[in-house]
């Protein structure tokens, strides 16, 4: 005698539950992801304000901070890191940076997607957005300056904050130097964020690390390691010098990284989310409103 067929009854996750795009896993009906890829340019373009704003009063000539630094160009240069570094913090920290995770930088994109926590087509659209970005935060200086002198004086004086490499070397040493600091970098923040106990320090540890690798390394290249950051200030100052050096140092760098990384050479590294900060939702998009409230 055969038993009855039960007809049990399908559940369905909400959707919200289902789409996973920062642990590299979106729901097939989501494609695209707009709130990541524009919450990610709005925090890099905060980024590209506050970095170009803190670089021009550090270095502009004619700023009465840089001429009270002038005389002590060691400092002046960590300072331009640290200033740099922190002001990725402020952008990680708004709400637009604690919803995409505050990559800010094509290089972390690229380490996630290589690690498998972000697919191709997010990946692109955070480049996209970090692009974007770093033109619309560069562009709100340049209009700054328009409007106040001797702000628009200083700032071009500046280049913008463009990142030059040292014409008196080979170009295989600021090439070399954007990969190795890229590739430092990049392993400093996965461990962090690899390590709950320290998770909480991976937003500011950029400035730190530059405050310490300026004065080592930024007279070769100015540690761009940042595709966006350095394309946006080469199309308002013209400063295409060695461009290509910051196309190839840093996704090199960024490559080499997770290389030493998945051959267990900072130890054994798991990370969840294609995230810097405002960890544990499981790699699912959180609300604007409330980026801090995690889903079950």
């Amino acid at each position: 005698m055969r038993a009855p067929h039960l007809h049990l009854p399908h559940f369905h996750l909400p959707l919200h539950f289902r789409d996973r795009p920062l642990a590299g896993k979106p729901d097939p009906s989501v494609p695209f992801h707009w709130k990541l890829y524009i919450c990610e340019s709005l925090a890099t373009a905060i980024l590209m304000i506050c970095g170009i704003i803190s670089v021009t009063l550090l270095t502009a000539p004619g700023s009465p901070v840089a001429e009270l630094l002038g005389a002590h160009s060691t400092v002046q240069i960590a300072l331009c890191g640290l200033c740099f570094g922190l002001s990725g913090s402020i952008a990680a920290y708004t709400p637009f940076g604690k919803v995409s995770g505050a990559h800010l930088n094509p290089s972390v994109t690229l380490a996630f997607l290589l690690a498998g926590r972000i697919v191709w087509l997010d990946a692109f659209g955070y480049f996209s957005a970090q692009i974007i970005g770093a033109i619309e935060g560069t562009l709100l200086v340049s209009l700054f300056g328009d409007a106040v002198e001797p702000w628009g004086q200083w700032a071009y004086a500046a280049h913008y904050a463009a990142t030059i490499p040292n014409p008196q070397v080979s170009a295989f040493i600021p090439l070399l130097s954007e990969t190795g600091v890229t590739a430092l970098l990049i392993g400093m923040l996965y461990w962090l964020a690899s390590h709950q106990e320290m998770r909480w320090l991976t937003p500011w540890a950029g400035g730190l690390f530059f405050l310490v690798m300026n004065p080592l390394t930024a007279w070769l290249s100015g540690n761009s390691v940042n595709l966006a950051r350095s394309f946006a200030p080469a199309v308002f100052s013209a400063e295409w010098s060695g461009f290509w050096i910051y196309i190839l140092g840093p996704f090199a760098g960024s490559a080499l990284a997770v290389y030493c990384i998945k051959t267990d050479l900072f130890g054994k590294i798991h990370l969840a989310e294609a995230r810097l900060i405002n960890f544990g939702h499981k790699g699912r998009v959180p609300d604007l409103t409330n980026p801090e409230a995690k889903s079950p």
